[in-house]
């Protein structure tokens, strides 16, 4: 009876590791880039205002090189001049996804 159990379990922690993770969610990802972001980039179109010297959602979105991986590794340890927003990995995940869906 133990050994069933301790396959079970194992199949079922393999199970849940395989599984794909689930999909960011851009559209809570604009929410998140209207709290932090706004206030230097611009993050959607018809903001009006934006620090001229940092880039637009839109512009990072449209890199060739971009990786939403690499752009939420980077949100979970900010540079110096941005805030410290915090972000859980998912909460990354779906601003770089919205930051993805700017550049379409």
């Amino acid at each position: 009876m133990r050994r069933t159990t301790a396959v079970l379990t194992s199949m079922t922690v393999l199970t849940v590791l395989a599984m794909p993770a689930a999909a960011a969610d851009a559209q809570h990802g604009e929410t998140l880039a209207k709290r932090w972001c706004a206030t230097c980039h611009v993050v959607a179109e018809g903001q009006r205002a934006g620090n001229p010297d940092v880039p637009t959602f839109a512009s990072i979105g449209k890199r060739p090189d971009f990786d939403a991986e690499k752009v939420a590794n980077f949100l979970m340890s900010p540079h110096p001049k941005m805030p410290n927003m915090s972000l859980t990995r998912a909460e990354a995940a779906d601003l770089a996804a919205y930051i993805r869906s700017q550049g379409q």
